[in-house]
């Protein structure tokens, strides 16, 4: 069986991901932080879609509960030299505000959540990758942490980070044949745009609409297969053409 890693996926962008990696085989491993409800009807659609998959309950800046969670994951399943292949760091939340303003908490959660979560989540699950001479991580990124946004200083830090660490750990691990890839999304039809004035922000997209969680699917589709394995180190937009 093939498994694949997939934060903050109970609804959004993680969950449409979920689906699509159902979709080419994988059983999906669905990480999520709280809302239980949302999870299961993600694990209902990866089994719609021909697999089957795993809630994992907890907060991805917890380093304690992401380690032991995935450790206990690896030894349940080292009999079968069996390993966790695909890891889509995805987990993110927004607390806008404009830094003057911005309560310590607000800034330093969005970047736990982002960075810290990138790390505890990815570091346990190289080995195995490296072993196997095959891996495949990618991370959400955003227009955010490539332009930066007035009102999303964590935002844009805590994405601008994560495209930094992209580039890096992608150096560390290619020979490897483990890719490390991120896709930095605009404008996209999840609840991360609730309260956000999506007429006016239509505006100044080229392409003149959001995007759909879909697109980013397919992306993410991409940079698992096979055929992605000489695309590593690399942020892809996908934003309408939103990139100044």
């Amino acid at each position: 069986m093939k498994y694949a890693l997939v934060t903050g996926a109970s609804r959004g962008l993680g969950r449409a991901i979920a689906v699509r990696l159902a979709q080419m085989g994988y059983n999906i491993l669905i990480n999520y932080a709280g809302n239980t409800a949302a999870a299961e009807e993600t694990l209902r659609l990866v089994r719609e879609a021909g697999t089957d998959g795993e809630l994992w309950c907890f907060d991805v800046a917890d380093r304690e509960k992401a380690t032991a969670t995935i450790q206990a994951w690896q030894e349940a399943h080292q009999d079968n030299d069996e390993y966790i292949e695909v890891c889509v760091n995805n987990a993110g939340i927004r607390r806008d505000g404009v830094m003057a303003l911005m309560p310590f908490e607000d800034y330093t959660r969005v970047i736990d959540i982002t960075l810290q979560g990138f790390f505890n989540v990815t570091q346990p699950l190289l080995p195995a990758m490296q072993f196997h001479k095959f891996g495949r991580i990618i991370n959400m990124a955003s227009v955010s942490g490539i332009k930066g946004l007035p009102g999303q200083t964590n935002y844009s830090a805590a994405k601008g980070g994560i495209i930094a660490a992209t580039k890096a750990l992608a150096q560390e691990v290619a020979k490897k044949n483990v890719t490390v890839n991120a896709l930095a999304p605009g404008f996209i039809k999840t609840d991360m745009v609730e309260g956000l004035d999506e007429a006016t922000l239509k505006k100044t997209i080229p392409a003149g609409r959001f995007g759909q969680p879909e697109e980013v699917a397919e992306a993410v589709a991409f940079l698992v297969s096979p055929m992605a394995g000489y695309v590593t180190g690399n942020v892809i937009s996908i934003n309408g053409g939103l990139y100044t």
